[in-house]
């Protein structure tokens, strides 16, 4: 079996959004891409999670390449001692000294979106080791005593990692706005100091997913039943839950117009209808493998001669002219 794109256009053109974004013109039980049942057979669910396990394998092996990129780019550390300190590196550079590539998946959703289980189901399939994920919930006291972003910097993944954000600096234009945390004007100005943000992180080589993972009032309804129709979900449900319920189309409006004024060219928002747990999966494994192909990532060249290391490395590092007996198996 092998990894079958999108019918028609790639996903990061069918599910791209473009201002003015209205979110009630995209069903959240919908499929856009979905390849038709000669394809998919009689279980579109069984092969696009079938798929997602074949996308996760080729995501891991993009990762690694990504990784190994930003590690042929470290600099040489300097011995302790020397002008820049001990052990003092300057910050890792691509090809050509262009900023050292990572990338960093963004997930926001109403509770119950899945965000979680996107997470377990796509960046489950890939190399933990290159995995940076962070969630945000209510900023702490120290946190508070910052600015918004002053926390999302201090999560970024580092160069050749992938990060993934379970909510994000959007919380301070969807909650503070729609629960009224801070004044009008302050979550206004945010959304420019958002732009501003991703515009410094994309030019310092962060490569930007950021996906709405949009469900229905009536699916979320469903899912929160379900939290606490079963003991062993309790844990995940929160009365707070029902009274951001009650301020439904308060927080669509504010979706809206956070991916409306925040969907840049440099930083374009996704919304993946979210109902159908299996598509939303397929949705964000595509997007992801899509947004690494742009990449064109490949494993880079050593930066020593492989046949001189062979030699030296037969002949016990010594080199003698001659070569010592080994085994060599």
């Amino acid at each position: 079996m092998e990894v079958i794109a999108p019918a028609g256009d790639p996903l990061r053109r069918l599910l791209r959004v473009t201002a003015p974004v209205q979110l009630d013109a995209v069903h959240p039980r919908s499929t856009p891409g979905l390849p038709d049942p000669a394809v998919t057979g009689r279980s579109p669910k069984a092969w696009a999670r079938a798929q997602v396990r074949l996308i996760g394998a080729e995501l891991g092996r993009q990762q690694e390449m990504l990784y190994a990129e930003a590690k042929a780019a470290e600099p040489p550390r300097r011995a302790a001692g020397g002008s820049g300190g001990a052990g003092a590196t300057a910050a890792p550079r691509g090809g050509r000294g262009a900023p050292a590539r990572r990338v960093l998946l963004v997930l926001q959703a109403m509770d119950c979106g899945g965000k979680d289980g996107a997470i377990k189901r796509v960046a489950g399939a890939m190399n933990p080791l290159g995995l940076h994920i962070r969630s945000f919930g209510p900023p702490t006291p120290e946190e508070l005593r910052h600015d918004f972003l002053w926390r999302i910097r201090r999560a970024l993944p580092a160069p050749g990692y992938l990060g993934v954000f379970n909510r994000s600096h959007y919380e301070d234009v969807l909650v503070a706005r729609v629960e009224a945390l801070v004044p009008e004007a302050t979550w206004r100005a945010r959304y420019d100091e958002i732009n501003a943000f991703e515009r410094e992180l994309t030019a310092g080589g962060v490569i930007l997913v950021k996906v709405m993972l949009h469900i229905s009032y009536a699916e979320q309804g469903e899912r929160l039943l379900g939290r606490l129709d079963d003991p062993r979900k309790r844990w995940k449900y929160s009365p707070s839950d029902v009274d951001a319920r009650s301020r439904w189309s308060d927080y669509q409006a504010a979706y809206a117009e956070a991916l409306s004024r925040c969907g840049t060219d440099f930083a374009p928002w996704f919304v993946v209808p979210a109902d159908r747990k299996w598509y939303r999966d397929w949705a964000v494994a595509h997007l992801l493998r899509e947004t690494f192909d742009t990449l064109r990532l490949d494993y880079p060249p050593a930066g020593f001669d492989p046949v001189r290391e062979r030699e030296r490395l037969l002949s016990g590092g010594v080199e003698t002219g001659g070569t010592p007996e080994v085994n060599v198996r």
